[in-house]
């Protein structure tokens, strides 16, 4: 079972799915370190999601947690509007991404991840960008977002990470991981089984954006983790051309079932607001460089549904949790 913003989805309907999207930013500190990151008319993100769900997209993974820009009431009326799944974060992002005085910077653990926990069982907070956590919605988060930069890294106090794990073993979501390089890819991945977290709950995003290093994504794949790749139609780093090959290169090794795709998209890549891809830039135009490359359309179709559908999938619900 995976928990959408309007309820339990069952793991076989899941259908198509975009593992890393940003659907909804609000006009907040991310946007002040790059305006990029606002995406906050509710018209044109529809849009978008009307054509995602035209060319056969069912779920969004929207990678937003609280506090940082995500637009609660947003993500719910868009779902109902269009039809598409949406699963929406608790968790915290990058703590460039929050106020000074904000109050994840003074939460400790045990505060932090009765928050993560509250908005995975009861609801989802509002207006976290300026206030304590206290009034919600009833529609819930679905899995917990984290992110570890170099001062993540360093930092002894792990109370961040601490409090996500503390979260996920009590109610079996999946923790996804913004990462910035293999290092920190290997750290936070050893951290998080040594703390009781099984395999199949950890999400990694971004080691695609630098196509070296294979032997790294290798070795978490072999360990049980998600890599969540997300730098298709990114040209900023590499092609598409490029991109595939590497895929081809994890599928060629029988890591096909660890894959997870998506775009994760800003307001400079989303044409409904003027960028340069859109949401059905992965199906259209990158999904066909993979048939080139003789992957078969049944191992591409399991990578975008039955992958996710494992990864996003509830453990409590499964029964395995410890």
């Amino acid at each position: 079972m995976i928990h959408s913003v309007r309820g339990w989805i069952e793991k076989e309907n899941i259908g198509f799915c975009h593992s890393h999207e940003h659907l909804f930013l609000s006009d907040g500190v991310p946007a002040t370190l790059n305006p990029a990151l606002r995406i906050d008319d509710f018209k044109l993100t529809v849009k978008e999601l009307e054509e995602y769900k035209a060319i056969g997209g069912h779920t969004i993974i929207d990678a937003q947690p609280l506090g940082a820009g995500r637009m609660e009431k947003h993500l719910v009326s868009a779902s109902e509007n269009t039809g598409v799944q949406i699963v929406a974060a608790t968790g915290f992002h990058k703590l460039a991404f929050y106020s000074d005085d904000h109050w994840i910077f003074t939460y400790n653990s045990e505060q932090l991840s009765e928050v993560f926990i509250h908005e995975l069982e009861k609801g989802m907070y509002i207006n976290t960008e300026t206030e304590h956590p206290s009034d919600f919605i009833s529609n819930r988060a679905g899995f917990i977002k984290v992110a570890i930069d170099e001062q993540r890294l360093y930092d002894p106090d792990k109370k961040w990470f601490k409090a996500a794990v503390e979260a996920s073993l009590s109610t079996g979501a999946p923790i996804m991981c913004h990462t910035e390089s293999k290092k920190q890819a290997l750290f936070i991945t050893d951290y998080f089984l040594q703390e009781g977290m099984q395999p199949e709950n950890i999400i990694l995003c971004h080691l695609d954006r630098e196509l070296d290093q294979f032997d790294v994504h290798i070795e978490l794949a072999k360990r049980g983790v998600f890599l969540e790749y997300d730098t298709i139609g990114r040209f900023k780093y590499h092609s598409d051309a490029e991109e595939a090959d590497m895929i081809v290169y994890m599928l060629d090794h029988g890591l096909e079932k660890n894959i997870l795709l998506s775009l994760d998209t800003t307001r400079e890549r989303l044409k409904s607001y003027g960028g340069n891809i859109g949401l059905d830039h992965l199906k259209v135009n990158f999904l066909p460089l993979l048939l080139e490359r003789n992957i078969d359309n049944q191992t591409i179709m399991d990578i975008m549904t039955v992958n996710p559908a494992r990864a996003f999938s509830n453990i409590k619900v499964r029964g395995v949790n410890k």
